[in-house]
């Protein structure tokens, strides 16, 4: 059985789902892939998996980083796990590139190479964000590329974390930076 809440964050509501094991998902309000492992019923009820889910997200949307993770059970292929947990040994207020989990995850699987655009789909395909922080990856040359919940939600999770926003933003030619 899935269980399912609601959760008021600062960016929008968020849908929290759980099963007996752990937390299945969590989507921002309006993103791509919403719900895309949901089972046509679900319980709206409250579980202590979900509710350490809410704590987690409490803490984190004060801006402060947590020492603790609620159980997790994201539910995806034995690359996109891979993927997924790499992610989540990305530093809090830290980014780093598809290319760079591509890199990592060839050398921990005895290959040559991987695809950084593989990777892109793992990422993209993450199906709780923000605790599975897939916000924290961006392109090659420091770009903000794509966030299932938003651009817009990426920087201001980015902002959040504190993180240091100066290699997003490269000026225009003939300007300078402050």
């Amino acid at each position: 059985m899935i269980f399912t809440e609601h959760y008021d964050s600062p960016l929008g509501g968020i849908l929290l789902a759980a099963d007996e094991i752990g937390l299945t998902g969590l989507w921002l309000d309006g993103q791509k892939y919403f719900g895309g492992h949901l089972p046509a019923e679900c319980r709206t009820q409250e579980t202590p998996i979900l509710t350490e889910a809410r704590r987690w997200l409490d803490i984190y949307f004060t801006g402060r980083e947590q020492d603790f993770l609620p159980p997790l059970h994201p539910v995806g292929s034995v690359f996109r796990q891979a993927v997924w947990k790499i992610l989540l040994q990305i530093p809090y207020g830290k980014t780093t590139t598809y290319g760079e989990i591509a890199r990592q995850l060839a050398a921990q699987q005895g290959l040559e190479r991987m695809s950084a655009q593989a990777v892109g789909g793992a990422v993209g395909h993450n199906e709780i964000s923000i605790i599975i922080p897939c916000h924290r990856v961006v392109g090659t040359n420091g770009s903000l590329t794509g966030y299932a919940g938003g651009i817009d939600k990426k920087i201001k999770l980015l902002e959040l974390e504190h993180t240091d926003m100066s290699r997003f933003f490269v000026p225009k030619k003939g300007t300078a930076r402050k």
